[in-house]
């Protein structure tokens, strides 16, 4: 019945504390909370997120609902919908600009990096002037794949036609990297994963069994009454398609019980798995937790419980 997320409260405020104590030693840390709220729940992080920061960037316009009036929002992904006064706006091409001129809207510019996603060159910069933008810096979002010295080669090559009194937003760059970035402008870095999930042994995934039956070979169960080629239990917990749960990329169970795979019997369905356990196994009790493998930024959490 139930997707729980359960965080080590002391552990898991020891990294983020840390975390945003190493950003602050060189740029000015923003917080991220976006999507399901990296699986605690966006909600949930934005709180946090007020007590540490007067800036926080969202994912899209619709995720603006319920963010404080002490925080500044910044929408990380380019709309077209048009001024959005209570927030700073993305833009990577001159067609996210044209919706806003004469608007005064406080924008970012998106600058094109290697990652090929949005991005536009610096001549948006004054193309965003011109038109009465007020530009609240240019950002730079990085790929994951690079070395040290490829990341600041191309940030600062990115950086170098850009006037020194506009910020840079950045992201994927280790903090230790921006003393060699040039002195002479203001860096803002853009933390969400390094922050929420930097210490994943804070972090554990479970559901529980809702039921179970034995079952022999030769039998059939499930929804295409599927063959049982073995005796055993069908074991049923409370994870489902409509919590994003699916096998891995390798075709393997995310589920485990007793630092063991379980197999499923057949894929997840709504807000169930079937999973089989051989008999030569010694199967959870109904009420048991099975461990569960999947990334939190994809997962619907139920309950997030903190310990």
């Amino acid at each position: 019945m139930t997707v729980l997320l359960t965080v080590d409260r002391t552990r898991w405020s020891a990294h983020l504390y840390h975390t945003l104590e190493q950003i602050r030693a060189v740029a000015t840390p923003v917080p991220v909370v976006k999507g399901n709220g990296y699986g605690f729940g966006r909600h949930a992080l934005v709180k946090i997120a007020a007590e540490e920061s007067t800036t926080i960037c969202v994912g899209t316009i619709h995720e603006l609902d319920g963010i404080p009036d002490s925080l500044t929002p910044v929408v990380l992904t380019p709309t077209l919908a048009g001024p959005t006064p209570s927030a700073i706006l993305t833009v990577s091409n001159e067609a996210h600009i044209t919706p806003l001129v004469g608007s005064g809207q406080r924008v970012i510019i998106k600058l094109a990096s290697s990652m090929h996603r949005y991005g536009g060159p610096s001549s948006l910069v004054q193309h965003a002037l011109d038109g009465g933008l007020d530009v609240a810096g240019v950002a730079i979002h990085l790929p994951l794949i690079a070395t040290d010295d490829e990341r600041v080669a191309e940030v600062t090559a990115l950086l170098d036609p850009i006037p020194t009194s506009i910020p840079a937003w950045l992201s994927h760059i280790d903090p230790s990297l921006i003393a060699r970035l040039p002195e002479s402008r203001t860096y803002l870095l853009r933390a969400g994963t390094t922050l929420w999930h930097g210490d994943r042994e804070a972090l554990h995934l479970s559901t529980d069994v809702i039921d179970l039956r034995p079952i022999r070979a030769g039998e059939h169960a499930g929804y295409r009454k599927t063959d049982v080629i073995e005796d055993g239990h069908l074991v049923m917990v409370g994870a489902g398609s409509a919590h994003g749960v699916h096998p891995l990329a390798d075709g393997r169970s995310p589920f485990h019980f007793n630092r063991q795979r379980v197999d499923m019997f057949e894929s997840p369905h709504m807000h169930t798995t079937m999973l089989f356990i051989p008999q030569n196994t010694a199967p959870p009790a109904i009420g048991d937790t099975i461990d569960l493998q999947r990334p939190l930024t994809q997962t619907i959490i139920d309950e997030v419980v903190w310990v």
